[in-house]
């Protein structure tokens, strides 16, 4: 018996296959590339109905087009992201799930986040640019860290408020963050 209620989507066998090697018999949908099929949105919205779901892909271009057509298809979904640092391949290869250590793994499966629908902006621009989050050398950087501190994953610098917003973070969440960046 799987130790998650939810069915935890994937993009691929290999993702499976490192999850079911962490946590033991897993329940997964694997939506096998960016090009999701009606029948797999199908499936992944009845998952979420009767178990719920988690996304977790891949910390890249692709795995964000995925989430972002898993969220639009299917509201409410609840995602756990991986820090690009943890799924980097030991030697060749693109970044993926299936590299990520034991522990990372848990780690982002034990901070998962749900998108709230229409919230409103809570962080402004200056915010976010005093942060030193855009526009500067490091800002890149900085908002890597900021998405893992925040568990909302890596977003560039045009998608970062909307990502605080979709993910509800809050002023004092926010300041805290970054108060954590600067002590680093």
């Amino acid at each position: 018996m799987s130790q998650f209620k939810q069915i935890i989507v994937v993009e691929g066998r290999d993702d499976t296959k490192r999850l079911t090697e962490t946590f033991g018999p897993i329940d997964t949908i694997e939506t096998r590339g960016s090009a999701i099929s009606p029948e797999t949105l199908a499936l992944i919205a009845h998952a979420q109905a009767t178990r719920g779901v988690i996304v977790l892909t891949d910390p890249d271009f692709p795995g964000e087009k995925i989430r972002k057509t898993i969220t639009q298809a299917v509201p409410g979904v609840t995602h756990a992201f991986l820090p690009r640092s943890e799924a980097a391949p030991t030697h060749a290869g693109s970044l993926g799930v299936e590299h990520a250590s034991p522990q990372a793994l848990r780690a982002a499966l034990a901070n998962l986040v749900t998108p709230v629908p229409d919230a409103p902006v809570q962080i402004s621009l200056e915010a976010i640019q005093a942060a030193g989050l855009i526009g500067g050398p490091a800002a890149r950087a900085r908002r890597e860290r900021l998405g893992e501190l925040l568990h909302i994953g890596y977003t560039n610098g045009k998608q970062l408020q909307k990502r605080l917003r979709q993910f509800a973070i809050t002023p004092a969440q926010f300041a805290a963050a970054v108060a954590q960046l600067e002590a680093s």
